[in-house]
């Protein structure tokens, strides 16, 4: 659930930037045509009718052609500054699979990408009218101490445990800058507002996340959010056994390490 709002429904925020308002050129791909100006496909000579939303997700998703798209980038680009639950996006991509025969087990077209997004996978000529956005880069970082969602409330061990590991494993990464524990760990408990975090700590993303405990299994949840927006960059789920729990601390701090390496001041120009 987003906070503030009920089950399923979501504030899109107005400041995403425009990922498709680029394209001019009509975009071909198999047999279909798709003209970003006047929002109509097209099979052959014939016209394929979208609704103006599932075509402007359509746009979108051309536009970053080959690349994950985000549920929040395709929410702040078509539903920009209104309330819409999650169901509006999957209507349109449902939309556009029937519009196109595509299959979601075997897309030939979109991919869903599990709880991240979406993908337009075939080819697309005329593309290149519309360059792809540079991803934001990460220059700095603080990670915030997890919170214990297990019923008894008993974890807390374990959740500095793991904050303290991610802290370490970022350190690591050539050319990022990530607070202090010291520093980080003030923010501690419910109400945190994360732009003004990210301006105390002098960073531009935040690392969060939760852990909950049931029986012998654990859930820990990952979050990586953008300070100047206040929205998610991406998010994470680790499903494991309650074992050696030095060894799924490591794990998950090496796996978040290397999802960051991508967008950190490593890729220098």
């Amino acid at each position: 659930m987003r906070k503030g709002y009920a089950s399923g429904m979501v504030r899109v925020p107005g400041e995403f930037r425009d990922l498709a308002g680029n394209m001019r050129s009509p975009l071909t791909f198999a047999r279909f045509r798709f003209e970003p100006e006047s929002a109509r496909l097209w099979s052959g000579k014939r016209e394929i009718k979208l609704t103006p939303k599932a075509a402007r997700v359509l746009a979108v998703l051309i536009g970053r052609a080959g690349e994950p798209v985000s549920k929040d980038e395709l929410f702040g680009e078509v539903w920009r500054g209104t309330v819409v639950s999650d169901d509006a996006l999957v209507t349109c991509i449902q939309e556009l699979r029937k519009a196109l025969g595509d299959d979601a087990k075997k897309p030939k077209y979109i991919e869903t990408r599990h709880r991240r997004g979406y993908r337009f996978v075939a080819p697309v000529d005329g593309a290149s009218a519309a360059p792809a956005p540079e991803p934001a880069r990460i220059a700095s970082i603080a990670v915030l101490p997890f919170t214990d969602m297990s019923p008894g409330r008993d974890q807390d061990y374990l959740c500095d445990g793991l904050a303290e590991e991610l802290i370490d494993a970022l350190t690591h990464i050539d050319g990022l800058r990530v607070a202090a524990r010291s520093s980080s760990f003030q923010y501690r408990g419910a109400g945190l507002d994360v732009k003004q975090a990210g301006r105390d700590l002098g960073v531009d993303s935040l690392l969060e996340g939760s852990v909950r405990k049931a029986g012998d299994k654990l859930r820990i949840t990952v979050q990586l959010i953008d300070t100047r927006s206040g929205y998610h960059k991406w998010s994470e789920r680790f499903d494991r056994e309650l074992g050696d729990l030095f060894a799924t601390q490591d794990e998950i701090a090496e796996t978040v390490a290397g999802m960051l390496r991508g967008t950190a001041l490593s890729r220098r120009e």
